[in-house]
């Protein structure tokens, strides 16, 4: 545990050798690569983790002949997904209008379907998280802005 202070303060001294605005766009770097993994992931329809999610229940959209559109095809545009980032931290969210929709599903919860309708618990359905991918992506960021 000691080493990982020892490590952190390392980093915390090459940051600050950096401008502010370096360091802005350093982290608008690696929020704009992380939300295309998330998206990535997304459109692939799986977790963080790589498992996939629980398919949709069948329903008259899903027989044949029917318009069909992956879960979450709106959600993923960077119209709904934001990056943003500071000289201190990099974020990803969902913007306000779809924050709810977006937190039912990623933990399950019960929502209406519609103003009026039944209330139903939705799958868990896993939509940003890190994965390995994410932290090497980071980590090779770090390493080219600070080599620098």
């Amino acid at each position: 545990m000691a080493e990982l202070h020892e490590v952190d303060a390392w980093l915390d001294a090459l940051l600050a050798q950096l401008e502010p605005s370096a360091r802005t766009k350093m982290l608008r770097e690696v929020a704009r690569d992380v939300r295309r993994i998330q998206q990535a992931n997304i459109t692939a329809q799986r977790a963080p983790d790589g498992t996939a999610w629980e398919p949709r229940r069948v329903t008259a959209r899903t027989k044949p002949g029917r318009i069909r559109r992956k879960m979450f095809a709106k959600l993923k545009t960077t119209k709904y997904l934001k990056a943003q980032a500071s000289a201190d931290q990099a974020e990803i969210a969902f913007a306000p209008a779809v924050q709810k929709l977006a937190r039912v599903h990623h933990y399950g919860l019960r929502d209406r379907v519609n103003r009026r309708g039944t209330m139903v618990k939705y799958e868990e359905r896993q939509l940003m998280g890190l994965n390995k991918e994410a932290e090497m992506t980071v980590q090779e960021i770090l390493v080219r802005w600070l080599s620098e």
